[in-house]
């Protein structure tokens, strides 16, 4: 099954299934596809750290389930008691992954909404808990769509694509966000094509994004990552898509490792590179990309690799392997979000934007 199977047949990447929070695996694919149900928060919180799901809004929308599993597993009998169970669960999802602000945001706003209500019956509270987790995975696919269609408006009609990492239905609930603009210019009816970065350690354009538009029946070829540059540099890409874990105040973003230097030769080559995520991967209380804590991950997705059956790095090597890094708005042309598309000067129009998103 496919990830265009997937949205047709409305199987998100995240959902709540029998009482439990239900994921595709993403490290199995494009082999195999399995969907794996949890029911402790605390195996969530793992399933997170181990990329079992991955993307900064599907990261939200299970952190937010994870949440409301926790409700479900708490013995309290008093809405304190209840709270203070709520708030430890959330601490440990937090943790799961530092770099993606929508986790955090996800599990803020989960537990605000629980602050707000009234009742002071445990079983009431873990019903509004499973509701507001649901409404924010809703307004996920919702925002994604709405995204996908304003940053169509910037592809023409025979335009190639580059695009790094993958942002499709996989990394959101459903649709996407980088991805979704190439998913809605297809349905428009725009002939495209897509240059989809390997995207390494973990490969996820050539397992994952790869895989999404195999389904969607979009034209695309995979290509090394250090093959980037010379299709920018020789005029083969009207244009670059990223998404985005975290952007800063003032547009500085962070994304899937890789991304900075595809920003950096974009730039110098006149090609237009366009950052996709919602308002909600915004963090305003950081003012530049510098605060933006980085994780790195072990050194064996890096030490692991082999090629034809045998180890790429010699025994006893080490390795550094941060997974993400942080590219200055400088090289941003703009951000695309659900309210329309940001350009600069970012700190100004991404403040106006929630603004007025805010008030919609």
């Amino acid at each position: 099954m496919g990830a265009f199977c997937v949205s047709r047949n409305r199987m998100r990447t995240v959902d709540w299934h029998e009482n439990g929070v239900r994921l595709i695996d993403q490290r199995i694919l494009p082999g195999r596809f399995e969907q794996l149900t949890y029911h402790d928060y605390r195996a969530v919180a793992r399933a997170i750290t181990e990329m079992v799901v991955r993307g900064a809004p599907a990261i939200g929308a299970t952190a937010g389930f994870g949440l409301a599993l926790a409700g479900f597993q708490s013995h309290a009998t008093t809405r304190a008691d209840f709270l203070r169970d709520l708030n430890e669960a959330a601490a440990v999802l937090r943790a799961a992954r530092p770099t993606a602000v929508n986790l955090a945001w996800a599990l803020e706003r989960v537990l605000k909404s629980m602050t707000h209500h009234a009742s002071e019956k445990v079983d009431e509270l873990q019903q509004a808990l499973l509701a507001e987790a649901q409404t924010l995975a809703d307004e996920d696919v919702a925002l994604n769509r709405r995204m996908g269609f304003n940053g169509a408006a910037l592809v023409e009609d025979g335009d190639v694509i580059l695009h790094h990492c993958n942002t499709g239905a996989l990394a959101t609930v459903d649709f996407g966000t980088a991805l979704g603009v190439i998913f809605a210019a297809h349905e428009q009816g725009k002939k495209i094509h897509v240059l989809v970065d390997e995207t390494r350690p973990r490969l996820q354009g050539a397992r994952l994004t790869a895989w999404e538009l195999k389904e969607r029946g979009i034209a695309f070829d995979l290509i090394a990552d250090n093959a980037a540059g010379h299709f920018l540099r020789t005029g083969q890409v009207n244009l670059c898509l990223v998404g985005a874990d975290r952007i800063a105040a003032n547009g500085d973003v962070a994304n899937k490792i890789g991304t900075y230097k595809l920003g950096v030769v974009s730039r110098e080559n006149g090609v237009p590179f366009y950052c996709v995520a919602p308002t909600s991967t915004v963090d305003f209380s950081l003012a530049h990309g510098d605060l933006i804590p980085i994780e790195e991950r072990d050194s064996s997705e890096v030490l692991n690799l082999q090629f034809e059956g045998e180890d790429v790095a010699p025994v006893g090597i080490t390795a550094r392997n941060p997974a993400f890094d942080v590219t200055p708005n400088k090289y941003v042309t703009a951000i695309v979000t659900e309210y329309g598309v940001v350009r600069p000067p970012f700190i100004k129009n991404l403040t106006r934007t929630q603004e007025s998103g805010a008030r919609i």
